[in-house]
């Protein structure tokens, strides 16, 4: 989440401040994410206050779909989507902010909203990704990592 202050101490991010965070995340943003890609973000875009979404909208590289997270009521983001299925890789994939709304109707279900509580976890049949930039190394991932981190935990699990 960018212009959040609190998120720094809270997640133990290795930020000294807001715009160091903020600079930081729209770098590693950047350097991932290309001028056409279509990026869906799970929720928790920006704190209120700091500053409009503009300011970091004309800066990110991307076509951005955005799903509506607990804070983004108070921002001026206006999302209205709180949940969608991506296929993608001839997978169906279950996407929505917060890991208690998932869908076992997926194998696969990207959620946010628990920054650094865990990466991957599954339930019965599912598989849950925290998609989040915390466990991720402050940086968006692709299908590929997605389905790399769902097959380590797979191997893991089996040992």
């Amino acid at each position: 989440m960018a212009s959040h202050e609190n998120i720094i101490k809270h997640c133990n991010r290795p930020f000294k401040t807001v715009d160091h965070m903020d600079r930081t995340l729209i770098q590693l943003w950047n350097s991932r994410v290309k001028k056409h890609d279509l990026v869906i973000h799970l929720g928790d875009f920006m704190f209120r206050g700091l500053r409009k979404r503009e300011h970091y909208l004309d800066q990110l590289n991307g076509h951005i779909t955005f799903l509506k997270g607990n804070h983004d009521h108070n921002n001026s983001l206006n999302t209205k989507i709180t949940s969608l299925v991506v296929h993608i890789s001839n997978l169906d994939i279950y996407c929505t902010h917060k890991p208690e709304d998932y869908s076992s109707s997926y194998t696969i279900n990207l959620v946010g909203h628990v920054h650094n509580a865990w990466k991957v976890k599954k339930i019965y049949n599912t598989y849950l990704v925290n998609v989040g930039v915390d466990v991720w190394d402050f940086h968006p991932i692709d299908i590929n990592e997605i389905l790399k981190v769902i097959k380590e935990y797979d191997q893991k699990s089996n040992v």
